[in-house]
């Protein structure tokens, strides 16, 4: 266990109140891809002749919706990724200290790593409705459908719960995310680019003393950054106790 990795652990074990604020980087190591690195999906050649940043939009969606769900079933569903040791540490971290998990991924990887205070601010693949009658699906509506998936109820067509661009974030999300990180003492903000707005607005509201970023790419946050790690997130926490 290095330096940093060490100071890590003590701040861990002397804070109250600690949130964990993650984004795709923390399920790379799943093998889910991100989205801004140099390898991430945003920088792929498009296959549907329009960029996978746009075909994650409202209006991509609304006007294009059989060629959404190729693109989300290839590229944003994962049956085979498992929990890495971010997530099972994460986990394993909330039976002894009061923890708050805020995730920008949809992957559910925190729930199945057994975190139970988790805060998704873009949805989650695992949660699925009806545009019409507002009924509830998991994801093997999604999964099993050919084309565009349909509610057997009424034949609208169903949306995931995810937060496409155009879209608001949950109201309940924000606001337990802002009451969250108002509280903390430790602060972590892992595997994110930080560019994504309002998420990445919801830093300012720290008031507490301890600032840790970890992050493959320097975050320049300035002064209040107390430590920064520069490793992939699951190896650093696979050195924790």
């Amino acid at each position: 266990m290095d330096n940093d990795v060490k100071r890590l652990q003590e701040l861990i074990e002397s804070s109250n109140n600690i949130v964990f604020f993650g984004g795709a980087g923390v399920s790379t190591e799943s093998g889910i891809k991100d989205f801004r690195s140099k390898d991430g999906l945003y920088n792929l050649q498009s296959k549907y002749g329009r960029p996978y940043e746009e075909m994650l939009s409202h209006t991509y969606f609304m006007n294009h919706t059989e060629t959404f769900y190729q693109f989300y079933k290839e590229f944003m569903i994962s049956t085979t990724a498992k929990p890495n040791k971010a997530h099972l540490y994460l986990a394993e971290l909330e039976k002894r200290k009061n923890l708050t998990v805020i995730t920008q991924n949809i992957d559910g990887l925190h729930q199945m790593a057994g975190s139970k205070n988790v805060i998704e601010l873009h949805g989650s693949v695992h949660r699925n409705y009806c545009m019409n009658c507002y009924r509830k699906y998991d994801l093997s509506i999604v999964l099993d459908s050919k084309g565009i998936p349909t509610c057997p109820h009424c034949g609208g067509v169903i949306k995931p719960d995810v937060v496409l661009y155009e879209e608001a974030l949950d109201d309940n999300a924000i606001n337990g995310a802002v009451a969250a990180i108002s509280r903390a003492d430790l602060l972590i903000v892992a595997g994110t680019s930080l560019r994504v707005y309002p998420a990445s607005g919801l830093i300012r509201f720290f008031k507490g003393r301890h600032l840790v970023v970890i992050n493959k790419e320097p975050l320049y946050l300035g002064n209040a950054v107390e430590l920064e790690l520069t490793s992939p997130v699951g190896e650093v926490f696979g050195q924790l106790k």
